[in-house]
Parts: structure tokens; sequence; C-alpha cells
């Protein structure tokens, strides 16, 4: 890799005209030199293409036509792109200062790397830092385990990419995820405890728009994983740890779409295939325990103090 390798940036987008400006001025404001562009509109009608028309010229290449969804959007973009880097970052999402430029040095620093990631931002619809999600130093058996990474962190090498294949169109929800077990399978993944992105908490967003469905691509993903020839090892040493890494994932969601009952039954259900996986969430184990109580308000005061000390 030399030293300013071309780093391809992909940007899927439909119908988010509220958060598409701030993503592209994320991209075009890295001070990074050798970037490429390129937009993905799924036929927006909500003002999206004025947005992406004001900034036409600085694109390398952009499109708005209908497509199958957003793996299919995403795919059209990786398909084009050319760098020996590449990356997306969805209309909601946007990168932080210098976000590019440390990606391409620790990937230099990490020959070995196929894809690397950092901590992630999250902020709500006005823009306010409400969290900060910490990863860690994870490889495959992580992955397999549910252990999710921030999508808008991850920056690939196109070589490993061509390896493992583009998004697999089937999945709408957990798409990246797949993705990511197939790199680890791979090659070896490098984690930096920065923050490079950041992603919008907002009703739309398929985190809380769509949160039942999270549980249900898991387990497709448990079956996947249960007849993959490069996993068949982990899987058989680790079968409990992933099945109560599906539940806790089912839980996790369930919990942000105020189904307390459901997500209740799904830690348990990870409590009892493997408790160290279900453990690591007990704050919300509670909240949803005593949500019947009326107890919704100590929710809120602790995420209210949570975003104070945030900024």
């Amino acid at each position: 890799m030399n030293s300013t390798p071309l780093v391809s940036i992909v940007t899927p987008s439909f119908n988010q005209a509220n958060f598409l400006e701030k993503t592209i001025l994320s991209v075009l404001g890295q001070d990074y030199p050798h970037i490429e562009y390129l937009v993905v509109d799924g036929g927006s009608t909500d003002g999206s293409l004025e947005i992406i028309h004001k900034y036409a010229d600085r694109l390398s290449w952009w499109t708005s036509e209908k497509d199958r969804g957003q793996a299919d959007g995403i795919n059209k973009g990786l398909q084009r792109a050319a760098g020996a880097v590449v990356a997306w970052i969805n209309s909601d999402d946007f990168y932080l200062p210098g976000a590019v430029t440390q990606a391409v040095r620790v990937l230099q620093e990490h020959p070995e790397a196929g894809f690397v990631y950092s901590d992630l931002q999250v902020v709500n619809e006005k823009g306010e830092m409400i969290n900060r999600i910490h990863y860690g130093n994870w490889g495959l058996r992580e992955l397999m385990e549910f252990r999710i990474i921030g999508q808008p962190t991850v920056f690939m090498r196109q070589e490993v990419l061509q390896q493992a294949g583009y998004l697999d169109e089937s999945f709408h929800f957990l798409l990246d995820h797949h993705l990511w077990l197939r790199f680890a399978s791979l090659s070896s993944m490098t984690y930096v405890p920065q923050v490079w992105a950041g992603e919008h908490y907002h009703a739309a967003s398929k985190n809380q728009a769509h949160a039942r469905e999270f549980g249900t691509e898991a387990w497709r993903i448990v079956s996947w994983m249960s007849t993959e020839p490069r996993l068949e090892s982990l899987w058989k040493a680790n079968r409990r740890r992933i099945e109560a890494g599906a539940e806790r994932l089912n839980a996790f969601y369930l919990f942000d779409a105020q189904d307390y009952r459901a997500s209740l039954a799904a830690y348990w259900r990870s409590l009892k295939a493997h408790p160290t996986a279900a453990s690591r969430d007990w704050y919300r184990i509670l909240f949803a325990l005593f949500s019947p109580l009326g107890l919704d308000s100590l929710k809120d005061h602790y995420l209210a103090r949570r975003k104070k000390r945030l900024q």
C-alpha cells in the first residue's frame, strides 16, 4: 500500500434529506487528499436530490434510481469503487474530522488486517451526543458471538472484500455483521480506541423502526454459521455462547422497541444458553424487569445523566 492509497467511500441514501447534507459534508471535509466519493440514491422524493445536486461537482460519481434495498444500493457503489481502501457511510451517519487519515494510517501499520474499526459516537436528532459505544480487540470468535461493530467506523481493504464478496441482499438489518464475519474468516481485524464516526439515533432509524427484525436475522446468521466450513471448529467449540449472543442481540433491540416483556424473555433464553452474554446488559435487564411498576423515569434519569457526562 502506498503512502496515500485511494480511499473509496460509498453513501447509500433513500429519503434521508434531514441528515444527508451532514453526511456528505463529513466526507468532503476530510483532510485526506485521495478520496473517491460515490453516492447511490434509491430514488428519493424528499428533497435529497437537491442536496446531491448541490455537491455533484465534488462527487466522483452518483446516481438516483430505484434499487432492491440498502444492500443493493451499497453493492452498486462498492462494485464501482476503485480504491485500495473502501468504506460506506449511511446517509444518517457521519465521519469525524481526520477519520480517513487515521484509518489509512492504521491499515498501513497493520498490513495483516483486512479491516480496521473504532468506537462510535451516537447523537440524537438535535446532534447532541447521547452515547459513546466502546468496542474491543475482537476477532472471529467474538463476532460469531454477536459482538456488534459500529458499521460507520469500518474501513476495509479492497483485496479482502473481493475475496469475501459483497453484501448479501437477503439481509436488511445485520447485512454488515454478516460481511464482517466473512472478512474475519479470511484475515485479522484491528481495533483503535478512538472515535472516527457517529450515527444519528432517531425514530426512523433501523434500530428503532425495525428493532424486532434484528433477532430474526441473528438466527439466520446462526444457521449460516453452523454450515460454513471456515467456521466449523469455532462453531463446534462455542455453539452455546453463539446462541446466547444471538438471544442477547434479540433482547437488546426488543428493549429499544420498549417491548420489555419480550426483551426479558430473550434475555432469559440467553442466560440459560450461556450466562456471560446477557450479564453484560444487567442494567437493561433491571430496567425491563421494573418497567411494569412504572419506573421508566429511572431509565430516563440515567440516560439524561449519561448525556450530560458526555457533553
